[in-house]
């Protein structure tokens, strides 16, 4: 969500603000507030470490499940109590010591939980150390062992609820981080657009700076360049901005290191972007190679447990479509289709996945067995026909579907035999569209984007008016998908298909 800040009247060459406008600036620094949070998030975890125990503790010795104990373990209440009390303190500190209070971690994804993760084995390691260093702390094996386990499925499940509310307050506009985009070129308004769609970055964009813009003119919708890289001290203070987002392919290198001279010891981040994010959707690492930090760029789009998360819904929910689906759908239309078609029931469509990989889609067939002649035929007879093929790669009233075909586009049950293109690891159920070689040249620089994840049988396109929309729609909403990745977008976007489906809104 950004701010729509700037009146684009100057005054001697300056940017110039109205009074509700700078109000709602100052309004979003989110210093305080995440202040605040921090606090509550320190609270939050020293319950959430306590409970724990005193669970572990119920578990252990008051429950039943304590007959599969020794029951001749050391059982005192008040100790264990008293013993807890020490353990949130010192796992308090373990956790500052793994950022899981830092700025730049919190809310972030997978690392917020990693350090989560590891925060409470090393406080559970100091536990078992202690114990063997001192024999007269006795507590028993079971307790300590269920309480680490516990800590670590209260803290994430606290930590995801926190997260949950803190997205949605800033898609309202709260702790969102009043930020500046240096470089009004082609990258750095590509960054600025991704931001502005993703207010869960928690990065509010509050104008460009640029050297080789006039000041006021407007970049995007409401935001305006407010100055050149020289004014930038002053401009920060102005607006409290807490974010420079650098492109580094928009700025000089000179302006940039001045940059960094200036704000190195302040409580203002510079951020770097890649040079590359108009081209690459992949996230990069940084590593220390020989002492030289190194950017290096991963293959494909989605590492560790994100992989591990879209494969387990793609199998599970693709295995269990093709067991319900086999006997009551495909069967049914393989016999329809014979007695009504001749030709073969299914059609394998060359498609484009990971790494450039050409693949075969599966589909049912619902097109005539001369399709292609048939095509060649209207598009050269026919020149609306032929502008409409340029512009959307499909037919509204497309001659080559048989009658079959048109009720299996409708209702998309065409795209159903990709489901076995799945079990294979050659789509996913939730991906960008899938599209030929010949089409890669219409996404023009985003090409090499779509062969960072694998196409999807449904996706943004599917819910958002599919053949109505134009290609461009497409490939911006192909690029937003691939950028703004994560599991809940993925079944967010499963249960949305159902109605489109149902509604037919867009197929054909």
């Amino acid at each position: 969500m950004s701010v729509q800040t700037m009146n684009p009247k100057t005054d001697s060459g300056y940017i110039t603000l109205n009074p509700n406008d700078l109000l709602n600036s100052i309004r979003r620094n989110s210093n305080t507030k995440l202040r605040a949070l921090r606090f509550g998030l320190v609270l939050t975890d020293g319950f959430m470490i306590g409970l724990a125990f005193f669970l572990a503790y119920q578990l252990r010795f008051s429950l039943p499940s304590s007959a599969l104990f020794d029951p001749l373990a050391f059982n005192d209440l008040s100790y264990y109590l008293g013993f807890a009390a020490v353990l949130i303190p010192v796992w308090l500190l373990v956790f500052f010591i793994f950022r899981m209070y830092d700025q730049t971690v919190l809310f972030g994804g997978l690392q917020e939980y990693a350090n989560a993760f590891n925060g409470c084995t090393i406080g559970f390691m100091t536990v078992v150390i202690a114990t063997y260093l001192d024999p007269t702390l006795l507590v028993a094996r079971a307790w300590l062992l269920i309480g680490y386990a516990l800590s670590i499925i209260l803290i994430f499940t606290s930590r995801f609820m926190v997260r949950r509310i803190i997205y949605y307050l800033r898609h309202r506009g709260h702790f969102m981080a009043p930020a500046y985009i240096v470089g009004a070129n082609e990258e750095g308004i590509a960054i600025a657009e991704q931001l502005m769609s993703a207010p869960i970055a928690g990065v509010n964009i509050i104008g460009f700076l640029d050297d080789t813009k006039p000041v006021g003119e407007e970049v995007l919708p409401g935001v305006v360049v407010h100055g050149p890289t020289s004014r930038a001290e002053s401009l920060v203070t102005r607006f409290g901005i807490e974010r420079l987002i650098v492109a580094t392919s928009g700025v000089q290198r000179d302006k940039m290191l001045d940059l960094f001279r200036r704000y190195v010891n302040s409580e203002v981040s510079v951020w770097l972007s890649s040079g590359m994010y108009e081209i690459l959707t992949t996230g990069v690492k940084l590593q220390d190679v020989g002492s030289v930090p190194m950017v290096s760029v991963n293959r494909v789009r989605l590492t560790g447990l994100n992989i591990v998360a879209k494969a387990a819904l793609d199998y599970i929910g693709a295995g269990l479509g093709l067991l319900v689906l086999g006997i009551f759908v495909f069967i049914p239309i393989a016999i329809i289709m014979k007695m009504t078609d001749p030709g073969p029931v299914i059609y394998r469509r060359r498609v484009v996945g990971v790494g450039g990989k050409e693949f075969d889609a599966f589909k049912f067939r619902t097109m005539v067995v001369n399709s292609q002649q048939v095509l060649d035929e209207l598009l050269e007879r026919d020149p609306e026909a032929r502008e409409e093929w340029e512009k959307y790669f499909k037919l509204k009233n497309d001659p080559r579907i048989t009658k079959i075909g048109n009720f299996l586009r409708k209702t998309s049950i065409d795209e159903l035999p990709q489901l076995a293109n799945v079990l294979r690891g050659e789509m996913s159920l939730v991906g960008p569209r899938m599209i030929t070689m010949q089409e890669v040249e219409k996404y023009g620089r985003w090409g090499l984007n779509l062969q960072t994840v694998k196409p999807g049988i449904t996706g943004l396109w599917q819910t958002s008016g599919r053949s109505e929309l134009t290609y461009e729609e497409r490939v911006r909403l192909d690029m937003r998908y691939i950028r703004n990745y994560s599991i809940w977008l993925d079944i967010q976007i499963l249960i949305q298909t159902i109605p489109a489906v149902l509604m037919s809104k867009g197929a054909y």
